[in-house]
């Protein structure tokens, strides 16, 4: 009886975690600060648009030959339609986005918002590897609720994306000018300096 008593207050203890967790479908990989953060843009989401939007993460290795749609079914009882999902398997180096029907899809940028997050995750920098997987999934979340609203003619006030746009811009602009420098000095340089020794010959 004691027993019984016990696990039923674990379960009481416990509930409101799992009802807290309703955006983020987590396999231990997103942080539960960055996970707040994704639920509170997604309820901001839904309540305005009635759409659903939801990242599922996992640690298991999803092979290249594996249709997303499918293996997303398993979670088909832990989510509401319509919705779009934002897939991210680290393992895999998989990210995928879904929707279910073709009238989401139609109201996003996929490599738009995936962009958001492989220009971070895939940046090696002194940040740890959860802080590049934390921000690099917020911000695309963002993304795609920023695109989902739009699509609906309204705006949310929870997105962070026009916050912290200028960090993923300078990133890329920092990739690109390193990709230029690669460039000058090994192809670039050694072309100049023929042409110049060329010339004085």
């Amino acid at each position: 009886m004691i027993q019984h008593a016990l696990r039923a207050l674990v379960l009481a203890c416990a509930l409101p975690l799992f009802l807290s967790a309703h955006y983020l479908i987590n396999d231990y990989i997103i942080s539960p600060k960055a996970g707040q953060q994704i639920e509170k843009m997604g309820k901001e989401l839904f309540q305005k648009t009635q759409l659903n939007a939801y990242v599922i993460t996992t640690t298991d290795r999803v092979k290249r030959t594996t249709n997303l749609y499918e293996y997303i079914k398993r979670y088909e009882s832990k989510m509401n339609r319509p919705y779009a999902v934002i897939f991210f398997a680290p393992n895999s180096h998989r990210i995928g986005l879904l929707a279910s029907s073709e009238a989401v899809k139609k109201m996003y940028d996929p490599s738009e918002v995936k962009r958001f997050a492989i220009d971070v995750i895939g940046t090696e920098d002194s940040n740890s590897i959860q802080s590049r997987y934390d921000v690099g999934i917020v911000q695309a979340y963002s993304e795609l609720a920023d695109e989902l609203a739009s699509a609906k003619g309204v705006e949310l006030s929870s997105t962070i994306h026009d916050k912290y746009h200028w960090i993923i811009s300078l990133i890329r602009w920092v990739v690109l000018l390193g990709a230029l420098i690669v460039i000058w000095i090994y192809f670039g340089q050694p072309f100049y300096q023929r042409i110049r020794h060329g010339k004085q010959q």
